[in-house]
């Protein structure tokens, strides 16, 4: 799912392509799409573009008359530039936005159709959609540090969750707990100040890193390839793989649809946290360690 990094760049594009442009037309070819009634998404057409925010992990698209096109991508939703009219792809097309210059088209490749859209009408409206999570990149760490110890959490749970801080997910949480060398499974609660400031430093400068990172990636090209999976990433998505900051193999945690990456060495001091469904199936026989699961 694209996170605060690919949002905002996504955002910063989408400015630079769409601010003052007269919207002419929205398409719609999923049905699942649409989550409003009123206003029409033809109210929004004839009107032109005049801001462009993030919330959280939806992009905001304001016309005049304060007029808001929401959309959230969910996990598999993504946003393309094309030309004018475009087609919409029959299996991975949902929709197309208009414009004189071109068609922002959004496809979706998941068969589930997660993705959605809003159409809401006054900024009143459109703070119903935002799930009041902090900033973090411009919180203050008393600020964080309140909003991270509210109701004792594991730190995964805390930092992925949208009604405590905007924007982070399952990708960049595993990164910022990897820099924080912090447990996922550590309690919020327990988390002695300094450790505290670990994880906020931590999380400011994974961020901010990425999002400097994917500006130069995307620099002057509209972000086609958007994933939760980035070269360069230490412990997201490279289960088995060797930490860049120590060597151990990263580890897992998987539960549902998810999963958790981390590294033994560097954030539970050697110790493998228990996987739900492996665990439980191994029992007395699931390894404790690295060196009990090197001696498998």
């Amino acid at each position: 799912m694209p996170e605060l990094p690919d949002i905002v760049v996504y955002i910063e594009s989408l400015d630079s392509l769409l601010s003052n442009q007269l919207l002419e037309n929205v398409r719609i070819s999923s049905p699942l799409l649409l989550r409003t009634v009123e206003p029409s998404p033809a109210a929004c057409c004839g009107k032109c573009v005049v801001d462009i925010r993030r919330l959280g992990k939806r992009i905001a698209i304001g016309l005049e008359n304060d007029c808001w096109l929401v959309i959230h991508l969910m996990i598999a939703g993504r946003l393309h530039w094309r030309g004018t009219n475009v087609k919409i792809p029959g299996k991975r097309g949902i929709a197309a936005f208009d414009f004189p210059h071109g068609s922002l088209l959004l496809t979706e490749s998941d068969s589930k159709k997660r993705a959605s859209l809003h159409v809401v009408q006054g900024t009143a409206a459109l703070d119903t959609l935002h799930r009041g999570g902090l900033e973090i990149l411009k919180a203050t760490l008393a600020e964080f540090t309140t909003a991270l110890t509210r109701q004792n959490r594991t730190l995964k749970r805390v930092l992925t969750d949208p009604s405590v801080f905007s924007g982070i997910g399952n990708a960049y949480s595993d990164e910022i707990l990897h820099r924080a060398r912090l447990s996922p499974l550590a309690f919020t609660q327990k988390l002695p100040p300094e450790q505290v400031k670990q994880l906020y430093d931590a999380t400011q400068n994974t961020l901010n890193h990425w999002l400097q990172r994917l500006r130069e990636i995307h620099k002057g090209r509209f972000p086609e390839k958007v994933t939760a999976f980035q070269d360069g990433m230490a412990v997201h998505g490279r289960f088995r793989q060797p930490c860049p900051d120590c060597g151990s193999p990263v580890q897992r945690i998987r539960y549902a649809s998810n999963e958790t990456n981390y590294c033994a060495t560097c954030q539970t001091a050697g110790r493998l946290l228990a996987d739900r469904s492996l665990s439980r199936l191994l029992r007395s026989d699931w390894p404790r360690s690295l060196e009990e699961l090197s001696n498998l």
